[in-house]
């Protein structure tokens, strides 16, 4: 596979140093140890977290995390127990973004992280799944409907930012720059408290809070991020003949929801079901009725 870009942390061994004690203090709020599992694909090493994978009988989950994100955000405050432990949850830490997976990336536009995503479930040995995306996840999992769709049972779509380009409202564009040029814990938190969150339907608990804050502002000073960012995929999309449900929030900031079901509906021929969570930010993988949603449509 042809690398495009690179990101990497500026001191590796020191930043992931940092992010291995941020997961023990993740793991202490949650009460729980999370699996390591580490791959070699062709974008080089890539981190997988598992839970349950022990057990056989349930069936297997493939997680795929926004941008600037790591994958286990989806477990905050033990959201994916909101899924009744009825799944072998693997999370995977996409190539390219603040984690402990390697900074190679293929072209946004290709199929690569398609044909990169296949080649995660053959390491994993699972043969079909269900798959979940969140934002720039959401485009990951499209990809691999495209290039492998005999190997995804069905794919849930939260808030993905493969429906609608990035939204330039001036009140989305603000909220968005001012951490990035400005990355104190006081302006990420404006920008979780108005892009992310919607307080107080949608929140985390202070611990986790603190510790979402606390990832972010260490993304944003240690990581250099020169992965390429998700896409409208318009007639891509048509492609896609897998089983698919899109979950949205109708206080999404940066991919307005009625956009987003607006296009979804004209472009993807599978798709079952939309559903819409009332006063929810665009952090929808921290919600738990959407996780709870996820789980009543398996």
């Amino acid at each position: 596979m042809e690398i495009k870009y690179k990101s990497s942390f500026k001191n590796p061994e020191q930043d992931k140093q940092w992010f291995e004690g941020w997961v023990k203090r993740l793991e202490k709020v949650n009460n729980k140890t999370y699996q390591r599992i580490e791959l070699q694909t062709s974008l080089g090493q890539t981190h997988v977290w598992g839970l349950n994978t022990e057990n056989e009988s349930l069936e297997p989950l493939v997680i795929f995390p926004g941008a600037r994100t790591t994958v286990l955000f989806w477990d905050f405050d033990n959201n994916l127990d909101n899924r009744g432990n009825k799944f072998r949850i693997y999370m995977v830490e996409t190539n390219g973004l603040p984690n402990l997976s390697d900074g190679n990336t293929p072209d946004i536009k290709s199929n690569g992280y398609g044909e990169w995503a296949s080649e995660v479930l053959d390491k994993l040995n699972i043969k079909q799944t269900l798959i979940a995306g969140a934002s720039f996840g959401g485009l990951i999992c499209m990809k691999l409907c495209i290039t492998n769709p005999e190997k995804v049972k069905t794919v849930y779509l939260l808030n993905p930012g493969c429906l609608q380009p990035f939204s330039l409202t001036f009140k989305n564009l603000y909220y968005n720059l001012l951490p990035i040029i400005s990355p104190s814990p006081n302006n990420v938190k404006k920008f979780l408290d108005t892009a992310v969150f919607c307080k107080p339907e949608h929140a985390l608990s202070e611990a986790s809070e603190q510790l979402i804050i606390d990832y972010e502002v260490f993304a944003l000073t240690r990581y250099k991020d020169n992965t390429q960012k998700p896409y409208y995929m318009n007639d891509e999309l048509k492609q896609i003949t897998v089983h698919t449900y899109l979950l949205v929030s109708n206080k999404d900031l940066l991919f307005p929801y009625r956009k987003s079901i607006e296009n979804a509906k004209a472009k993807i021929p599978s798709l079952k079901d939309v559903v819409v969570f009332e006063n929810v930010g665009h952090g929808i993988e921290t919600y738990a009725k959407a996780m709870a949603a996820i789980s009543e449509r398996t």
